[in-house]
């Protein structure tokens, strides 16, 4: 009976070694410790162009170094993203422009002059397009604008319709996947107010699809741009929808979040898009919205419906920018997050192929960084500029650099 009692502690001196160990090995899986960090993985052309921009922009060749402790899940990226924003988040200073459509529409978007010079000497405008369902006010958007600002860039940062909480939609349409009619519209402003303005053209999640499939639309749109980056989009809804409906990396939880966060958008505009006005939409199309789980649902029933599709399948086809994005001829930037929940990494073939066979593009994936997340900082707290700002901007200034030395005859941005 003694011995049995003296081996009773060092049995359950065992099951809590176990049980710490158990939840060590949990932490390290769940946050992926063991990852190794690394250099974006870059796929161009070997062209006296993309050397010069490597140079030029040394931070797309050295290593991304994410928060030590949660900074390789994609998950807690994508995460503090969504409701932390960004640390120490600035309050840049700009001005609300009002654009009536022509189908009675009212664009928004948010003008912030630059706060220094250009490196350049020249006058260079961010046109900037959010991602679903954000606008100007988001902190991760207000982060890039201020220190876009400090770079000598003045910025234009269209509001989704729809998406400000404090401006009423004036017809019955809000923003959809594709639609690239108030970017346009943005832009056309911009040309007209600043004719000596040239343009940095830049997309953010859904953003990207929005701004690559204007480009591509229209060689004309491509007229004063100097380049365009794109970061975190998943440039085929089509495909995309099928990976969103998995469980796989928890994207079928996502998709159910996103969807609850369309539906509140929506609903908040009901007056107008169900209203007596409205002739898209009926009663039937309120009630399957209120039952809706995924956003693929809510595209079916509503987002569809404002550009007159006739099938989901349709939609997609016609609003992604996978059927565009080769028409692009400036120099393009395509950054994507190889841990990234909501794209899957099939998606990412487009950009890859696209990047071998088009000198102008560029395509840089990362080891970490999630959705739009891109963190960095050494071992808890994350720095108030991630590596997504700092890429962005850099990648801008040796564009901008390019153009005031580059070689006659070397590269034609505009045929």
């Amino acid at each position: 009976m003694g011995s049995v009692l003296d081996t009773m502690p060092a049995m359950f001196d065992g099951m809590k070694l176990a049980a710490v160990a158990t939840v060590l090995y949990v932490i390290v899986r769940c946050l992926n410790l063991k990852s190794p960090t690394a250099p974006p993985d870059l796929t161009y052309q070997d062209t006296t162009l993309s050397h010069f921009l490597l140079k030029s922009c040394p931070i797309l060749t050295k290593e991304y170094i994410p928060p030590l402790l949660w900074g390789k899940s994609g998950h807690l990226q994508t995460a503090l993203y969504g409701k932390l924003g960004r640390v120490s988040s600035p309050h840049p200073f700009g001005l609300r422009k009002y654009l009536p459509m022509q189908d009675g529409a009212t664009a928004t978007f948010d003008l912030f002059e630059p706060l220094a010079d250009n490196q350049s000497g020249e006058d260079v405008t961010m046109v900037i397009c959010p991602g679903i369902g954000n606008h100007s006010e988001k902190h991760y958007i207000r982060t890039f604008v201020d220190h876009s600002q400090k770079q000598g860039y003045r910025c234009a940062v269209l509001n989704h319709l729809g998406a400000l909480p404090n401006i009423e939609l004036t017809s019955p349409r809000m923003f959809t996947y594709g639609c690239t009619w108030e970017f346009a519209a943005m832009v056309g402003f911009i040309k007209k107010t600043y004719p000596q303005t040239k343009l940095i053209v830049v997309g953010f999640s859904l953003g990207g699809n929005i701004v690559c499939k204007f480009l591509g639309e229209n060689r004309t749109n491509q007229e004063r741009v100097l380049c365009c980056v794109s970061v975190c989009q998943g440039y085929s809804a089509l495909r995309a929808q099928e990976t969103f409906l998995q469980w796989d990396q928890c994207r079928r939880f996502y998709n159910f979040l996103m969807a609850d966060n369309m539906k509140k958008i929506i609903l908040s505009h009901r007056g107008v898009l169900f209203g007596v006005g409205s002739t898209k939409m009926v009663d039937a199309d309120l009630s399957r919205l209120y039952t809706a789980t995924s956003l693929m649902q809510i595209d079916d029933n509503i987002m569809r419906k404002f550009h007159g599709h006739n099938s989901l399948k349709e939609y997609y086809e016609k609003e992604s920018c996978v059927h565009y994005i080769h028409n692009i001829n400036v120099p393009l930037l395509l950054v994507n997050s190889g841990d990234d929940p909501l794209v899957h990494n099939s998606l990412l073939t487009i950009p890859r192929t696209l990047a071998e066979k088009k000198e102008n593009v560029v395509f840089a994936l990362t080891l970490h960084g999630g959705h739009l997340g891109f963190f960095e900082g050494a071992v808890l707290f994350p720095q108030p500029l991630t590596w997504m700002d700092k890429v962005i901007v850099g990648y801008a200034n040796a564009i901008c650099q390019w153009e005031k030395q580059k070689p006659p005859g070397v590269y034609c941005l505009y045929y």
